[in-house]
C-alpha cells in the first residue's frame, strides 16, 4: 500500500475546499439567523474573525507540534499547512469583505469608537496575509528565491501572531472569549519558541564533540 492512499481524502485543493465551504456556509448562516442586518454583519464579522483565527493558529503551530509531537496526525497537519494557510487568508478575505460592507453601509455605528490609528495593525496584517498568499504558489516563490521566501514567511507568521495577540488582549475587558483567545495565541508562541529551542539543542547534540 502506498503512502498516498493511506492519505485522508481531504487534503491539499480538497482540504481547502472542504474549509472555504464551511466559511462561507458559517457565514451566511449567522447573517440568516439575525433579523437586523446590522447585528447580523457584527455576528458574520466576529465569526469569521474566530474561524481565521483557529486556521491561522493550525498552519502557525504546525511544525512546530510536528517536532514536539512527532506522529501520524502532526505529520499530515505539517503537510497540509500550506492549504490551511490559504483557507486561513481565504477567512480573512471574507472577514475583510463583511468589514468593508460594515463600514459601507452603517458608517456612523462603524466608526462609533474606532478611530483610524486602530485600524494600523489590522492593515498591516492584511498586507502580510497578501504577501503570504501570493508567495504560497510556485511562479512567485520562484522568483523571490528560497532565502526570501523563508524570511517572508517567518516574518510574516509572526507579525500575524503578535498582531492576533495584541487585538486578543486590548478587548479582554469585553468578555471571556478574549481572555481565552489571548491565553491560546501566548500559548502557541510559548510552543512555537519550545520548538525552536529543541530544534537548536537536537543540532548542538548532533555536532561530534
Amino acid at each position: 500500500m502506498t503512502t498516498r492512499s493511506l492519505q485522508s481524502p481531504w487534503h491539499g485543493w480538497r482540504l481547502f475546499a472542504v474549509l472555504a465551504i464551511a466559511v462561507l456556509a458559517m457565514t451566511a448562516l449567522v447573517l440568516a439567523l439575525q433579523p437586523q442586518a446590522v447585528e447580523g454583519l457584527r455576528s458574520a464579522i466576529r465569526a469569521t474573525a474566530r474561524s481565521s483565527f483557529a486556521l491561522f493558529l493550525a498552519a502557525f503551530l504546525a511544525s512546530s507540534l510536528a517536532i514536539l509531537v512527532p506522529g501520524p496526525g502532526t505529520r499530515a497537519l505539517l503537510r497540509e499547512r500550506r492549504y490551511l494557510g490559504l483557507a486561513f487568508a481565504f477567512s480573512h478575505a471574507v472577514h475583510a469583505l463583511l468589514i468593508l460592507a460594515y463600514w459601507k453601509l452603517y458608517p456612523d455605528t462603524f466608526w462609533n469608537g474606532r478611530s483610524v490609528t486602530a485600524n494600523i495593525p489590522g492593515s498591516i496584517g492584511y498586507l502580510f496575509i497578501l504577501l503570504l498568499t501570493l508567495t504560497s504558489f510556485r511562479a512567485p516563490a520562484r522568483l523571490l528565491g528560497p532565502r526570501a521566501w523563508k524570511a517572508l514567511h517567518s516574518t510574516g507568521t509572526w507579525v500575524l501572531a503578535g498582531i492576533f495577540c495584541l487585538s486578543f488582549f486590548k478587548r479582554i475587558p469585553m468578555g471571556g472569549w478574549y481572555a481565552l483567545a489571548f491565553a491560546t495565541i501566548f500559548s502557541a508562541i510559548v510552543l512555537k519558541l519550545t520548538a525552536k529551542l529543541a530544534v537548536r539543542l537536537r543540532r548542538r547534540d548532533a555536532q561530534p564533540a
